[in-house]
């Protein structure tokens, strides 16, 4: 569980909306860089996550960011190779951050002299501001360095020994989980150009150690931390990887002490991950996927992330919108293999919830038609989405690749939450079963069956948003959690609407695996 209060995601929220920084990056649209066209993206909280496959243009996106000021030299993530890295040619990036207080538009372009590369070159009028680039070379082991040398001797004694401040030091310990007093940094010149991180115990019967011995994630943080308290106010600190040597609750760890600097400092985050822990203190607008070409906001589990690389050891693939989504999928074909003749292979079908509508579709019709695919996919879509251009069900090639449908819809023209809770709801009086099977299903005793149905009438008349509304039965119902209450709605609706099964099912049974197939 996050150490971030929610009051303290809202309050940073707040500040951005209002502006009310001395120095900040808002948005930026990415032209043309590398594998991106056209491409924004919107900083709405101080961190921001950006998650994706290796080679789906996180480190671009990050060093796009640092572009625009003047403290990164371009070719610190944009290094031009003569002739051999003309696609750089007509690159741009637009830009709305704050500077000073001021609201600024900036661009910052690279021109191509095709006729003297010598002569092509990145224009930008680059921003005044404290840029602070942590790259992943912090957990290069400490025998691969090229300076080991000064160090790796028998008599070594540094010429001075420097203790972290006591913040340092604090953070260092929450993150790692242990006491940190006794690190220091030891110089090996008079310039303190080479040092070497050390652990000198407090007792005289414990031992030291030298970095030579740390973990890679233990040099990592305490690197990290250093050079983050010492950046000054107000500035801009970009991470590659952020997660490098960390175990997971390290690396939440870290980030929630990240989000602790831009409250204390005013300080911007961006940093690159592959870790779900990374994510876990922040809000869904703070991450950002990339993927071919697109960035999308909002969280999407690294595992999801894998799937839209085709990394899926599987029969059939099933994207669905979000978690709701992929949970009515799971309940829905379980019953599904219930209802008909032969039983479904459901180990060979994995779920994935891609956050969005676009994303669930356009991957499924990616995948199936490509003549290298290893699996079948489809696409879950809400209800509602029927409404929209381009999923009417008589629009064949939308939803069809060769004939074969890919695209199916949870029943109801609405959220699949509110279709479910209206369901629930009108059927309890037609059937005195689904209640007991209901509070059974919340792991309550059935005496408190009058309870569950109060918590839904509450619900359908206060709450404001169905897709929070399973969250706000739950807290009703004595605080049970949400995947618990969603699950118990689901497997219940489920279990009295065979025909509403079918229906979702039916239109694309040909794509699902059974057990007696012969690939099985």
């Amino acid at each position: 569980m996050s150490q971030v209060r929610p009051s303290e995601i809202n309050n940073l929220l707040s500040r951005v909306r209002q502006r009310s920084y001395v120095h900040y990056l808002y948005d930026m649209d990415l032209k043309k860089l590398r594998g991106f066209e056209d491409a924004q993206i919107r900083f709405d909280f101080p961190v921001t996550a950006l998650v994706g496959p290796n080679g789906a243009g996180k480190t671009t996106v990050l060093g796009a960011a640092g572009l625009i000021y003047e403290e990164v030299k371009p070719r610190r993530f944009f290094i031009r190779s003569g002739i051999y890295d003309s696609s750089m040619s007509g690159w741009r990036v637009e830009y709305n951050l704050m500077a000073d207080k001021h609201m600024t538009a900036r661009t910052a372009s690279y021109s191509d002299a095709s006729e003297d590369a010598r002569r092509s070159k990145w224009n930008r009028k680059a921003v005044i501001r404290p840029v602070k680039v942590i790259g992943v070379n912090r957990t290069l082991p400490m025998s691969e360095r090229s300076e080991v040398y000064k160090f790796a001797k028998g008599d070594f004694e540094g010429v001075s020994e420097k203790s972290f401040a006591k913040d340092v030091v604090a953070a260092i310990a929450r993150i790692l989980g242990k006491d940190a007093a006794g690190y220091v940094e030891v110089s090996a010149d008079a310039e303190g150009k080479y040092s070497i991180l050390a652990q000198k115990p407090s007792s005289s019967d414990a031992p030291a150690y030298s970095e030579f011995h740390f973990g890679a994630g233990e040099a990592s943080i305490i690197r990290i931390v250093g050079e983050i308290e010492s950046v000054a106010d107000n500035a801009l600190i970009l991470i590659e990887e952020v997660e490098n040597g960390l175990h997971p609750i390290a690396t939440q760890r870290l980030v929630e002490y990240l989000v602790e600097v831009c409250r204390r400092k005013s300080c911007q985050v961006i940093f690159t991950t592959h870790s779900n822990a990374a994510l876990k203190p922040l809000p869904g607008d703070a991450v950002w996927s990339s993927y071919r070409g697109q960035l999308t906001q909002g969280k999407l589990d690294v595992e999801s992330l894998r799937a839209l690389t085709g990394e899926i050891d599987a029969r059939l693939a099933v994207f669905a919108e979000d978690k709701f989504g992929s949970l009515v999928a799971e309940v829905t074909l379980r019953r599904y293999g219930d209802l008909i003749d032969e039983k479904l292979d459901l180990k060979g079908i994995e779920i994935h919830a891609l956050g969005g509508a676009s994303q669930a579709r356009d991957q499924a019709r990616h995948n199936n038609a490509s003549m290298t695919r290893k699996y079948m996919a489809i696409a879950l879509l809400d209800g509602d989405k029927r409404k929209e251009d381009g999923y009417n069900p008589g629009n064949t090639p939308k939803l069809n690749i060769d004939d074969q449908p890919f695209v199916s819809f949870i029943p109801g023209i609405t959220d699949p939450e509110e279709v479910i809770l209206d369901d629930i709801w009108h059927s309890l009086k037609e059937d005195g079963r689904l209640l007991s099977r209901l509070t059974l299903a919340l792991q309550m005793d059935t005496a408190h069956q009058s309870e569950v149905a109060d918590a839904i009438e509450a619900a359908l008349h206060t709450n404001k948003d169905r897709h929070t509304v399973f969250a706000e039965i739950g807290d009703s119902l004595d605080f049970l959690a949400e995947a618990v209450t969603a699950r118990a709605f689901v497997s219940t609706w489920v279990n009295f609407n065979d025909e509403k099964v079918r229906e979702l099912w039916d239109p694309l049974a040909s794509l699902l695996p059974r057990l007696s197939d012969p690939a099985h």
